[in-house]
């Protein structure tokens, strides 16, 4: 039986179409990726579901009775009340009955009490308890806000008070403890650190209504969904099963678009490779870095998508030693964040930091970036070296620039010819009247596009990137982890996205407890293999 339906369904906005006549239909256990470039209509179709906005043609069927539950990458939530206010809200008739099983133990300890009446309520009552799960949802609550990772602190903080991100955390722990028939999730990955992500996956694992999940996170479709649906030339294409075979069906389709997706299918080429050498580490991590190491030595004819990339570079040119970090350490009032760390980063180095919430990764990027002073040791950039921040070029887009001239006063643009700019903007996909938008009226996923272009294109031998992967759609994602791999200098990069760390990282520096690093050769996968082993 369908919860939910779109029947021959068609919008637009300001007369630009963005959904031509689709049908969707979503069934109890039915576990749905929405996938898609950004604009492409994914938000837009939950909004649809929740009769937020009105179809101008078709209509949005839901079954009597049935709850809808929504999460929105931007946090819903405000106020002076805290997150445990807010979530013991929605227990409030679990706590009636509590109350009311406590007034008839008092009545029941009274002399004259009408017992036959009195337990006949209270059986009632307990039954009541136990189909709700009324016992336990004290735990739940519990358990939510710590896998989330709410301190005591964060907890008994006014909503207010809180920063973004800990907002979206608290409308997570909300949508998920309201146990909706149909929950929709946008990007709820964003602000999650691994460990928050693998608990995530298996509460959904165990989700007795439907899901339909935007998200742009490959490791957390291929763990959750069960069917991909892409929106694609404002129609709905359909794959069963979860991201991986998504990746093995699409290039079938994506032949019959090619003079209109040039790139697209070598991208999905190349993750489908980083499947089969994710399964491979799992199994054999020693062997899975051999086989790695020998596809790199390989003697292949370059791809179009590889020489666009690699034409970036052409004339940069990065020394061998780039970074000394020696014995740093960092601390915050009684807590340390880490201590006596030390290591080198050389040209070709791809480093990815991993760990929990506020374990101290990006504190540790303010560090290397010079933005912030250590306690104890020294960052040591080797004379003339440069750096160049993803999240700080982000922050600092002028609204009033255009795309065009934001990317194009870039330093090492100058050097590259104007064609080749042109491909790489488009691979972000760029249109050539994209190119004259002013910076301020652009999505977010825009703007971190841009930022990416003049990354690139700054002519730094180090660049530097926190949680590069929130805001991107995969096919962005695709180019700038194509880009990274090929990059001439070094990477340094925070991340929760598995899939992100699987392709890029060749070195791990995780965080454990007590203020200690770990350094790693490999990436996520061999990582995973050597902690299974």
């Amino acid at each position: 039986m369908s919860l939910i339906q779109l029947q021959k369904l068609s919008k637009s906005y300001e007369k630009k179409p963005i959904l031509r006549s689709i049908y969707l239909r979503v069934a109890k256990g039915d576990r749905v990726g929405l996938v898609g470039k950004n604009g492409s209509g994914k938000t837009t179709i939950l909004r649809l579901f929740l009769k937020r906005d009105k179809p101008d043609e078709g209509e949005v069927q839901i079954e009597d009775g049935v709850r809808i539950g929504y999460f929105s990458q931007f946090s819903e939530l405000s106020g002076e009340q805290t997150v445990e206010d807010i979530l013991s809200e929605l227990f409030a008739e679990i706590k009636a009955t509590e109350a009311a099983l406590k007034e008839i133990e008092g009545k029941l300890q009274e002399e004259d009490a009408d017992f036959d009446t009195l337990l006949a309520r209270q059986a009632e009552l307990f039954e009541e308890m136990q189909q709700r799960d009324g016992w336990t949802y004290a735990n739940r609550i519990d358990t939510v806000l710590t896998r989330l990772g709410f301190n005591t602190a964060h907890r008994r903080r006014p909503i207010d008070q809180l920063s973004g991100g800990w907002r979206n955390r608290a409308a997570l722990a909300k949508i998920l403890l309201e146990d909706p028939d149909v929950l929709l999730l946008d990007e709820p990955t964003n602000y999650l650190d691994v460990e928050g992500l693998d608990w995530l996956e298996n509460w959904l694992g165990s989700l007795r209504g439907a899901l339909v999940l935007v998200s742009h996170d490959r490791h957390f479709l291929d763990r959750v969904v069960n069917r991909i649906v892409e929106v694609e030339n404002y129609q709905l294409q359909e794959y069963p099963g979860d991201f991986s075979a998504y990746v093995r069906e699409k290039p079938t389709r994506a032949k019959t678009l090619k003079n209109q997706y040039i790139y697209e299918e070598e991208l999905l080429a190349y993750d489908a490779e980083a499947i089969a050498d994710r399964r491979e580490a799992r199994k054999d991590p020693a062997r899975a870095l051999k086989h790695r190491l020998a596809n790199i030595k390989k003697n292949t004819t370059p791809k179009p998508v590889e020489n666009v990339i690699t034409q970036l570079y052409d004339k940069l040119r990065v020394r061998d030693a780039l970074l000394r970090v020696e014995e740093l350490g960092k601390s915050y009032d009684d807590q340390t964040l880490f201590h006596e760390l030390t290591f080198e980063l050389r040209r070709g180095h791809r480093l990815c930091i991993l760990g929990a919430n506020g374990c101290g990764k990006s504190t540790l990027l303010r560090l290397l970036t010079l933005q912030e002073p250590a306690d104890e040791g020294r960052v040591h950039w080797q004379p003339g070296v440069q750096f160049c921040s993803f999240n700080q070029v982000q922050d600092e887009l002028d609204p009033d620039d255009t795309v065009t001239h934001a990317v194009n006063t870039a330093p090492l643009v100058s050097r590259s010819p104007r064609k080749q700019v042109n491909q790489f903007l488009q691979m972000l996909q760029f249109s050539e009247l994209d190119l004259y938008q002013k910076i301020g009226t652009l999505s977010g996923g825009q703007k971190a596009r841009v930022a990416l272009a003049r990354a690139f294109f700054s002519g730094a031998s180090v660049i530097v990137l926190d949680e590069p992967t929130n805001h991107l759609d995969i096919t962005s994602t695709q180019v700038m982890e194509r880009a990274l791999i090929h990059f001439p200098g070094a990477v340094i990069a925070v991340s929760h996205d598995r899939f992100f760390i699987d392709k890029v990282a060749n070195r791990l520096l995780v965080f454990e407890e007590n203020g200690h690093l770990q350094p790693i050769e490999g990436n996520w996968s061999i990582y995973q293999g050597t902690l299974a082993s």
